[in-house]
């Protein structure tokens, strides 16, 4: 038989009748028998899944309430000092005591609330705004808890307004006041609740200072003889005291002393010149004297005269002139190259009843010292007006 390209086809394989078509898209089928169940869902995985998704849904609820909460407690020094700072106010006074120094607040018609500590027995009584505005004030009373109303005269700034209600006891609150050097700062001192101790931010001229609230709202007001009794006194009470008709008030006693102090820290005229080793000497210098005036130690101011001052300006003058003085914000303003003279400007409060004070209770100075050298140490040898003497309200 031929099997080679010409050989014929052969006959197809047959089939039996009975069997069935096989494609090439069909699969073998399995093999008979009886098949196994189908397996359900595993139901106790289904529900671990289920309760880890509602963990991860309560918590990042209870996360953000706990966030919503933190935000709806915490205040931002910022934007409170940038609201409720115009109407905070430095208190300066002369007084019987020497304790004249404290921070306050307007609340309205010119009104301001401070400590009475500040202003006990006062002689003569200034009240200073941030931009560096002098006014007037008269004592109108004080509280048994430490407050001192105060009328100014001449001050028509919007005042700060007294809170609704009070914070809640987790809230956060602030105190506004004023430093030594009479910079207005800004304190966070906790909430009711968790309260931060006075020791960590306090000092005097803080004393009489607003707390406020998150919303720049007064809520209190920190009084205290000192600052280690410094204590806030509540929203409740300041309602009494700042009403048109106050409640708890008591009209103080005026000071009746023949020598009366304002605030006893040291006193360092601001640099208005360039700031050279002679400028600092000089600044050193008047610095000292002033704060010596202050303090009415008369007898070491001598030391900064010179022979031929110290001969007409002895201590007895010094106090007969100037024995309810106060000095404060001096400036610095021209200086000679050769060190021979240096023009200070600065504001003196004084009692009324002072030597030449003619009914006045706070002038504008602005004096050229002639400085000479004695011993190599630069001292006064004597002071004349660079300009007029102005009220401080002037300004």
């Amino acid at each position: 038989m031929e099997y080679g390209r010409n050989a014929l086809p052969r006959p197809p394989r047959r089939v039996p009748a009975d069997a069935g078509s096989l494609t090439q898209l069909e699969a073998p089928g399995r093999p008979g028998g009886p098949q196994p169940p189908v397996r359900g869902p595993w139901i106790f995985g289904r529900f671990l899944a289920g309760l880890i998704v509602l963990l991860v849904i309560v918590a990042g609820g209870a996360g953000a309430g706990w966030y919503l909460r933190q935000r709806s407690v915490q205040i931002d020094t910022d934007a409170v000092l940038k609201s409720a700072g115009p109407a905070v106010v430095r208190v300066l006074a002369t007084t019987c005591g020497g304790s004249g120094e404290a921070s306050g607040v307007l609340i309205d018609n010119g009104r301001v609330l401070t400590a009475a500590s500040a202003v006990d027995q006062a002689m003569a009584i200034v009240v200073v705004a941030p931009d560096g505005r002098i006014r007037r004030a008269n004592l109108l009373g004080t509280s048994t808890d430490g407050v001192a109303v105060l009328q100014s005269i001449g001050f028509d700034d919007p005042p700060l307004k007294l809170a609704a209600v009070g914070p809640e006891r987790k809230a956060e609150r602030a105190l506004i006041g004023y430093t030594a050097a009479g910079a207005q700062v800004i304190n966070p001192i906790g909430s009711e609740a968790d309260p931060r101790a006075f020791s960590e931010f306090m000092n005097a001229a803080k004393l009489g200072g607003p707390v406020v609230d998150k919303s720049g709202e007064l809520v209190g007001l920190v009084t205290g003889a000192t600052v280690q009794a410094a204590a806030v006194v509540p929203l409740a009470r300041l309602r009494d005291y700042a009403a048109r008709t106050p409640s708890g008030i008591t009209v103080a006693v005026p000071g009746t002393c023949p020598d009366s102090h304002g605030p006893q820290g040291a006193v360092a005229p601001e640099l208005q010149v360039a700031k050279t080793p002679l400028a600092q000497e000089v600044q050193a210098m008047l610095g000292n004297y002033l704060t010596l005036q202050n303090r009415h130690q008369f007898d070491q101011v001598q030391a900064l005269y010179s022979p031929q001052l110290a001969k007409s300006l002895t201590p007895a003058r010094d106090r007969t002139s100037r024995g309810t003085a106060y000095f404060f914000n001096p400036r610095i303003t021209a200086l000679a190259p050769d060190g021979s003279y240096a023009r200070m400007s600065y504001d003196v409060l004084f009692s009324p009843t002072a030597n030449g004070a003619g009914g006045g209770t706070c002038n504008r100075l602005d004096n050229r010292f002639e400085l000479v050298r004695v011993g190599g140490k630069l001292v006064i040898n004597r002071s004349v007006k660079a300009a007029d003497i102005v009220a401080c309200e002037a300004g």
